[in-house]
This record gives structure tokens, C-alpha cells and sequence, in this order.
């Protein structure tokens, strides 16, 4: 895992363009400009927060994987998360079923354990999203309840600190 950079666009577009990566996520495939507006939150995130999200790489290749890491999105939901960090992934459709996420989330937790502010973590998901409810079960995750985000029922798990 490492910083998110500009030359990362292309294939950050490319995988968030893609229908099987989104339809748990957004069920709308991103068009290139919003792919763009995410990768510079992304790196905003950084500066803006001390937190954020990675580039996951393959570790002998190089190739672009995922994304995952932190963000307080500021979303308008209901109960609200604002102040709380969220952890989120995503992996290109040629990651998925190897346990990578699973991985990249540790890591990513085992960072957020040491470098968070917050005594817990929260993530959610479209009540349906089976692969990713598991991933985040794997690393601690239980399941709070149901909000209201975008007119839709989204599952709500959170995860005590461990620092």
C-alpha cells in the first residue's frame, strides 16, 4: 500500500468504471471526471485530515489493485458518522476472491490503530454485500444497525480501537 498520486487516475477510472466493482457500492459506474474528484479527495484527505485512503499495489508487479484506507466523508445520513473515521475498499474485478482485501484491510486497521484519534472505526455497506461483510467481520467489524444513506437501507459496523 502506498500514497495515492495523479498517476494513478487512469486505472482508479478504469476500476470504478467497472459494474461488477460498483454494484454494491454505488450500482453506478463512475464516469472519468468523478473518478478524478474521488483520487483528489483522496490525496486531500491527507492534508487535510492526517488520514486517508492507499493505492493497493501488487507486491511483485507494481500493478495497480485497489483502494482503502480512511475518510470522513461528511455524509448526509442518518445517524450520522461525521467525526468518526470510515474505513473503505475497493479492489479491480481481477483482485477480487483472493483475500487480498481482507489483507489490505488489516493493514490498513493495524496503521489506524496507532494514527487515529477516534476509539473506533466505522464502515458500511449495502446490506446485501456478502464478500465485503465478511472482509470487515475478519478484522474485528460487528454489526451496529441499519441507517438511511441516499434513500437506501445501508448496514452499519463498527470496531474499537485495539492501540
Amino acid at each position: 500500500m502506498r500514497a495515492p498520486c495523479a498517476a494513478d487516475f487512469e486505472a482508479s477510472a478504469l476500476m470504478w468504471a467497472d459494474e461488477q466493482v460498483v454494484r454494491y457500492i454505488s450500482g453506478t459506474p463512475s464516469c472519468k471526471p468523478v473518478s478524478w474528484g474521488r483520487l483528489l479527495r483522496y490525496i486531500g484527505h491527507w492534508q487535510a485530515m492526517g488520514f486517508g485512503f492507499w493505492i493497493v499495489e501488487d507486491r511483485e508487479t507494481g500493478a495497480f489493485l485497489g483502494e482503502v484506507g480512511f475518510a470522513d466523508w461528511k455524509r448526509d445520513m442518518e445517524p450520522s458518522l461525521n467525526g468518526v473515521p470510515e474505513i473503505g475498499w475497493v479492489l479491480a474485478r481481477r483482485a477480487h476472491g483472493k483475500g487480498l482485501a481482507t489483507e489490505a484491510v488489516a493493514a490498513a486497521l493495524r496503521w489506524g490503530d496507532k494514527n487515529l484519534p477516534s476509539a473506533s472505526t466505522v464502515c458500511i455497506f449495502d446490506p446485501e454485500h456478502a464478500a465485503s461483510i465478511r472482509v470487515a467481520q475478519k478484522n474485528g467489524y460487528a454489526k451496529t444497525g441499519l441507517a438511511d444513506f441516499a434513500g437506501k437501507p445501508t448496514l452499519v459496523m463498527a470496531r474499537p480501537s485495539r492501540s
